[in-house]
């Protein structure tokens, strides 16, 4: 059994829920990162924020990200996974969400990400193989 703790980016940074996208971004940028966790005031997981989402549901759609805030657009409650839990449930969460990364938590607490990359190399090419073609398939909420 591999955890999920021993291939996750360890010390992954919130965002605040009350910050602007404009902040979220830049962010992202200064870390080199396309997505980060949302925090709530109680310092607990609220969402996640993409790069993506910043663009498509705020600028190119005429909001300002110097205004808007980042709990305007974070993705509800995000899907994570325990620190100790086994790779093959990261991947089942990451495959049936079909999501590229996903926040890991110790103590309901953010401890770091788990992201399709951080697999390679610690899971089978067949495992890969059905997370990849998982992402790539059409969202049940875009049919």
């Amino acid at each position: 059994m591999v955890a999920v703790r021993e291939l996750m980016h360890q010390g992954a940074e919130c965002v605040g829920e009350n910050q602007t996208l404009s902040y979220a971004a830049r962010r992202m940028r200064d870390l080199g990162v396309g997505a980060m966790p949302v925090c709530g005031n109680d310092d607990k997981l609220h969402g996640m924020v993409t790069d993506r989402d910043i663009v498509v549901k705020c600028v190119a759609e005429g909001h300002d990200p110097t205004r808007a805030s980042v709990s305007d657009l974070a993705e509800g409650r995000p899907f994570c996974v325990r620190a100790e839990a086994d790779v093959s449930e990261a991947i089942d969460l990451m495959e049936r969400h079909q999501v590229k990364r996903l926040p890991v938590i110790d103590d309901h607490r953010l401890v770091g990400i788990v992201s399709e990359a951080d697999l390679v190399g610690h899971v089978s090419a067949e495992q890969l193989g059905e997370l990849i073609e998982a992402l790539k398939a059409p969202s049940a909420a875009s049919a």
